[in-house]
């Protein structure tokens, strides 16, 4: 690991019109409560300048213990973005920058670099006595970055899947610490490299779909306390995907937009036609570029799942079901053969080994409004699942709850009213989410986030992909990291890398 600089140059970067006494360290108490002087401060590059990037800006921007002083994105900047809303991007800007009038002449949503970087300017130059702030630098291609910022401490990576491992392992081979949007990678052989990578370079990482969750920690003791027997299952369900998905891969080709680096958007994948319906938030949907509704949505409800009950292994087989597609060829009815995109709607069968704490038990997964069918115990209650929620299930009882474990009660009622220990959560408020990191990077200790803790939900979302790919029941040896009865399925573990790309 490369060794820092004592003194960094972004440390003390202000506006060019500034007072050379902007230069002059400061004791803390002089400048009041809450102040973190320039060189105390942790600086972050943020790679990826899309319609989320830009939404989880403000929790950096906000936190004073960090300094954002980098900013990249293949897209220099258009409007034509998908998003959950259209006035989500701009409303983040506007209240996180208190001007209710930024972009008010832009049609569509916006996003890249230039956004980026316009956001992070005009925040910072709120406390210049100038009104100005050039602090920030933005980058088309992230290797540039790495080579020409050689002091920033940490990246975080809110790029498209596909890209999240090869940036990952870039930065830590430069001992520059790592925060990424879930996946860590949609191939699983790539994602166990860049784990084991975070070993080797010694450096601080996090996985952002880890949070603190009191509610797990309930649940855990209600297990532990027997109260819905040994258990047997889980059961997670989503409404996602929320995007639209495709049958097929597409064959035309687009004009690429100006400002817009497809070969640079690519990345590891191979070569192909532009088309806008690959970028921006669709690419989820894509075998290539995301890892479909489980890596989107499953990373929030179970990698904090599996750090809570010491879930520490991965599966040993799995076994997925996806809905297709049909079309007509002469007139004559047929299937539409699909290995480009995920299916609309899917359930998957983990099967899990004992853990630890844990008796063996089946993980099940469903989205695209696919779930279990309702228990006896909520018939009986007239009443059903939500759409989505959680459900764990026990040879003695049941224990229902929210997507990620919120709201968790036990079934039926009469165990849960009989139940004479805690029935409710701690009231305590989970640490702020940068502040995990933040603290792991300065103490120099593993983030509970940390990739390191990451190699069996990394594993098992990427089986569900290969097990929906291959369409076959498929044994995993976790020690080789290779399915072993369908040895075909291998394939889809691993990445055809373009030129250059290798990992």
């Amino acid at each position: 690991m490369k060794k820092k600089k004592s003194i960094k140059r972004r440390k003390f970067i202000n506006d060019v019109t500034s007072t050379a006494a902007v230069f002059t360290i400061v004791p803390r108490n002089v400048l009041g409560k809450g102040y973190v002087p320039p060189s105390d401060k942790v600086l972050v590059a943020n790679i990826g300048c899309g319609t989320q990037g830009i939404y989880e800006m403000p929790r950096m921007l906000e936190n004073e213990d960090i300094q954002v002083v980098a900013v990249c994105d293949v897209n220099r900047y258009t409007t034509d973005y998908k998003d959950w809303s259209t006035l989500r991007v701009k409303n983040t800007i506007r209240k996180t920058l208190g001007d209710d009038s930024w972009g008010k002449f832009i049609k569509g949503i916006p996003g890249g670099r230039e956004v980026g970087l316009d956001f992070v300017n005009r925040f910072y130059a709120k406390d210049k006595a100038s009104g100005t702030y050039k602090g920030c630098t933005a980058y088309e291609d992230y290797r540039k970055l790495l080579e020409e910022e050689p002091d920033i401490d940490v990246v975080k990576i809110m790029t498209p899947d596909h890209t999240h491992g090869c940036i990952a392992m870039d930065a830590m081979k430069k001992g520059i610490h790592v925060i990424t949007h879930k996946p860590i990678s949609n191939r699983l052989e790539e994602g166990m490299k860049v784990i084991n990578a975070a070993r080797e370079y010694d450096v601080r990482t996090h996985l952002l779909a880890y949070d603190d969750k009191p509610n797990y920690r309930l649940i855990k003791s209600w297990i532990e306390a027997g109260v819905i027997g040994n258990l047997k299952e889980i059961h997670n369900w989503s409404v996602r995907p929320v995007w639209p998905q495709y049958p097929k891969a597409f064959e035309e080709e687009m004009p690429i937009p100006y400002g817009f680096n497809w070969k640079l958007w690519l990345g590891p994948e191979k070569d192909r036609p532009y088309h806008l319906n690959y970028t921006h938030n669709v690419f989820r949907g894509w075998y290539d570029f995301g890892g479909g509704s489980i890596a989107d949505m499953g990373h929030y409800s179970l990698f904090p799942l599996f750090r809570e009950l010491g879930i520490n292994k991965a599966p040993k087989n799995v076994k997925a079901y996806g809905s297709g597609t049909r079309s007509t060829n002469n007139q004559v009815c047929v299937p539409v053969f699909n290995n480009a995109a995920f299916p609309y709607t899917c359930m998957i069968k983990f099967q899990f080994d004992a853990q630890e704490s844990l008796p063996a038990f089946d993980l099940y997964w469903y989205d695209g409004g696919m779930k279990p069918f309702p228990p006896e115990e909520l018939l009986e209650a007239g009443e059903d699942f939500a759409a989505e929620g959680m459900l764990f299930a026990g040879d003695d009882g049941k224990i229902l709850a929210g997507f990620q474990g919120e709201n968790p009660r036990i079934l039926p009622q009469s165990k849960m009213d009989a139940y004479t220990g805690d029935k409710s959560p701690s009231a305590e408020q989970p640490e702020r989410r940068s502040n995990v990191w933040i603290r792991a990077i300065r103490s120099g200790e593993e983030s509970p986030g940390s990739f390191r803790y990451a190699g069996p939900v990394t594993e098992m979302i990427n089986l569900g992909a290969v097990a929906l790919r291959s369409k076959k029941y498929l044994e995993y040896d976790a020690n080789t990291q290779k399915v072993t009865n369908v040895k075909s399925a291998n394939r889809y573990l691993k990445r055809d890398y373009r030129e250059g790309w290798e990992m």
